[in-house]
């Protein structure tokens, strides 16, 4: 298919696109398109169907990687994985936030270890606002468990009951009620509730009460992995969480990968909101850094907030399903599964 390569910033990103490109025996974005064609992948679209309000330089970056990923010869999804996080990696803006911190190569890595069999649970931590969450999940339900012998579970954690059930509800998640008993710090399942069948029922939703029963949550579903959101509710849920996990798992001797989608420059809750670059500290930044084993930069869910970061006009949780999508579709081509 024939397009036109035209995307945000392309005068800022150029240089490092191609000279990233040919580093792995590609001379241009169009001759990467065409590598993918022959692949019999489409990244472009792929990432266009994750998000459908993404940037075109989400879709061509989809597009680089994935071109790199072949021509590494990689042998399964979580080696294409972490190629494809080289071509998102060329993308970011020299002296950017995203760029200081590696994102690109973050988003490759974490794909990896979603498709790699040790990785029992991944959990996308949020607010209350858990739909870009949910982009992100439908996209790992679908794909993920095409390549892996132990099935990959997955789960949302958010603020508020009722949330989580109409989060279920509309994209055909199961719904998990519990109650949390604050005098022996059980949480009970009330009700499961499947709101469709298929791979998308076996994504389970959960909402908490507060941040004692979110970690409860995370523990009964023995999480190893986890992201999380970054919604107007920072300090009340999400990294409280995640940095209570942490604390409790690694004193227990389990593994635990942390990962912090949101934070950056001029981020909420914080004084520190019109400083510049890497050094700018945000409140939902700040407690990122403070609990995470790797930090990404910009929204969970609003591509501008993530291009403004220096990186792609995608959510950071959408993008995970992404890059996890598409890593297995190639390896389906390779390998013909």
């Amino acid at each position: 298919m024939i397009r036109k390569v035209i995307f945000e910033s392309q005068e800022r990103r150029i240089d490092s696109v191609l000279a990233t490109l040919k580093e792995n025996g590609i001379n241009s974005i169009e001759e990467a398109n065409e590598i993918c064609e022959k692949a019999g992948v489409d990244p472009y679209q792929m990432c266009e169907d994750t998000q459908r309000i993404c940037f075109e330089n989400a879709k061509w970056a989809y597009v680089c990687g994935t071109a790199i990923a072949v021509k590494k010869g990689v042998k399964n999804a979580a080696e294409a994985a972490e190629a494809i996080g080289l071509g998102l990696q060329s993308f970011c803006i020299k002296g950017s936030v995203a760029d200081d911190r590696k994102v690109g190569l973050g988003h490759g890595n974490l794909a990896a270890r979603l498709l790699r069999e040790e990785t029992e649970c991944f959990a996308f931590l949020a607010g209350h606002e858990s739909f870009a969450a949910a982009e992100g999940a439908i996209k790992i339900a679908e794909m993920a468990n095409k390549v892996r012998v132990k099935p990959l579970r997955v789960i949302l954690n958010g603020l508020g009951k009722d949330a989580a059930m109409i989060i279920s509800r509309i994209n055909g998640f199961t719904y998990v009620q519990t109650k949390f008993d604050y005098y022996t710090s059980e949480v009970k399942v009330v009700k499961e509730i499947a709101y469709s069948d298929g791979a998308r029922a076996k994504v389970k939703c959960y909402g908490a009460d507060d941040v004692r029963e979110g970690v409860a949550i995370l523990w009964k579903e023995n999480v190893d992995v986890s992201i999380t959101g970054n919604s107007t509710n920072p300090t009340r849920f999400q990294h409280p969480v995640a940095g209570t996990y942490k604390k409790e798992r690694l004193a227990a001797g389990k593994p635990y990968f942390s990962v912090a989608s949101g934070g950056g420059t001029g981020r909420t809750l914080h004084p520190d909101n019109m400083a510049a670059g890497p050094a700018s500290y945000g409140m939902t930044d700040t407690m990122g850094r403070m609990h995470s084993d790797a930090q990404f930069a910009g929204s969970s869910s609003v591509p501008a907030h993530v291009e403004m970061m220096g990186f792609l006009g995608m959510g950071n949780n959408p993008m995970v399903g992404a890059t996890v999508a598409i890593a297995v579709a190639l390896d389906l081509a390779m390998n013909k599964k």
